[in-house]
This record gives C-alpha cells, structure tokens and sequence, in this order.
C-alpha cells in the first residue's frame, strides 16, 4: 500500500514567555491510503499540533512531514494553501457553516474557491449531499438544520474537492450520543468507501469504530494499535442501511 501520510522524527516546539514548550518531541508515524486512524490522548499531550502539521496549516521544527508524497515543511504559504484546498478535507468540532447560505452553496465553497464553474459545483453539491443523507436539505440554511445536519454538511464541504486525506477535530464534540453516532457512521462508510481518515478525539466510541488507534501521551505515541475490524464495519454498515432508506 502507498503511504499517503509519513512522518519522520518530527519534532514542534513554541516559546512560551522564557520558556519552550515541546508539543511533539519526535513523532514518527506512517498511515496508508485507505485506513482510519484515531489520535487519543489526554489534553496537551499534542494532538492538535499533530493534526496542524498533517493539515499543512503548520510546518515542523525538526523532521520530515510528507503528505501525499510531498514536503509539506519545505512549501511556503501559497503553496501550502494551494495543497490544502485541493489534498486536505478537514471537519471541525464546531460545523463553521457560512450561516447566510444555503447547504449547497456552503458545499460549494471550496470548490468556487479552486476555480469550479457554478453548473459542475452546484451539481457536484447536490452529489455530495445525497451521499450524506441530505438531498432534501440542500435549499436549508445552517439554523435551520439539526446539530447533526450540519455535521454532515460540513463533511461534505470537506469531500467537495476530492481530497486525498480527511482530517476531523473532535467531529462528535459538539453531539449528542446518538446524533454523534450517526456520524461515526457516516465515517465509517467513507473509510468503507476509500477515503483516508484520521481524527482527532476523546470520544471512546468513535475511537473504537476506527480502524488503527494511535495513543499519545507528553508529545510522543506511547502506543499503536490495530482496532477491533468488527466494530467499524458494523457501524459503516448500519450507516449504509439508514442512509438507503432515506433515499
């Protein structure tokens, strides 16, 4: 399999007043196309700074950090910004919706932003929220859709340019028990369909539904392991069951 993901030795400190504060102290790790990774971990044990770096919205001290095969710590700005539009989905706690559109048109965003035209975007939207559940909703704007809803608008923003890599902050952080069990689902059934993923989380059942689970703890992974396969498949596969009925 390809890596899509490979860290080498990477390294991120900050000054803080006289003092550094070492958020990564020498992370290695690989992730292929097509798994699901969860980072845990307690607070401060760098697992924001982790996926800042896998965004490209950050560069390393020290270490190599390639995505897709490429140096995203050798980029500069415009470069960087360039690869993230166009490689990177990210999905955030809180939904970042435009609450003046439309969720087609906020689907739309990313891809106006890479040069779409408007016929191809709005019909990919539309794809995209069909894919989700939402094909209804697609004339509603954020206050009127459900927490989550808007999730899995949001989601769909995040698959508009076809990326290569999904990232997700605490995606459940935000939901309640059942609404955020419907989008673990839902990312079991991208990772079921080919979407590379890794999340961020505290959530123990999202966790538990990924494919691979990487433990860090003082800026470094303490530990790596396989999940159970069986739980992810079984909430990809309840997920693909309720999302065929709404169609």
């Amino acid at each position: 399999m390809t890596s899509i993901i490979s860290l080498t030795d990477v390294r991120r400190d900050y000054p803080l007043g006289a003092e550094t504060v070492h958020a990564l102290r020498g992370v290695s790790l690989d992730v292929q196309a097509g798994e699901w990774v969860a980072v845990v971990g307690p607070s401060g044990c760098g697992k924001s700074t982790l996926l800042h770096l896998l965004g490209a919205v950050d560069r390393p001290s020290g270490g190599v950090v390639r995505l897709d095969g490429e140096d995203v710590g050798a980029m500069d700005d415009a470069t960087a910004t360039r690869f993230r539009l166009r490689r990177i989905g990210f999905v955030f706690q809180r939904f970042y919706l435009m609450p003046t559109l439309s969720a087609r048109e906020n689907v739309e965003l990313p891809m106006a932003e890479a040069g779409m035209g408007r016929r191809e975007r709005a019909a990919r939207a539309r794809e995209l929220l069909s894919y989700v559940g939402l094909a209804a909703r697609e004339g509603h704007r954020p206050a009127q859709l459900s927490g989550g809803e808007q999730q899995r608008v949001a989601i769909a923003r995040a698959l508009a340019n076809g990326p290569a890599l999904l990232l997700a902050d605490e995606p459940t952080g935000e939901l309640d028990a059942r609404t955020g069990a419907e989008i673990i689902a839902l990312l079991g059934r991208l990772n079921a369909d080919g979407t590379t993923i890794v999340v961020v989380t505290h959530d123990e059942t999202l966790a538990r539904a990924a494919r691979r689970v990487v433990h860090m703890r003082d800026g470094v992974i303490e530990r790596d392991e396989s999940a159970d396969p069986a739980t992810s498949e079984s909430t990809a596969d309840r997920w693909r069951s309720t999302l065929d009925a709404r169609r």
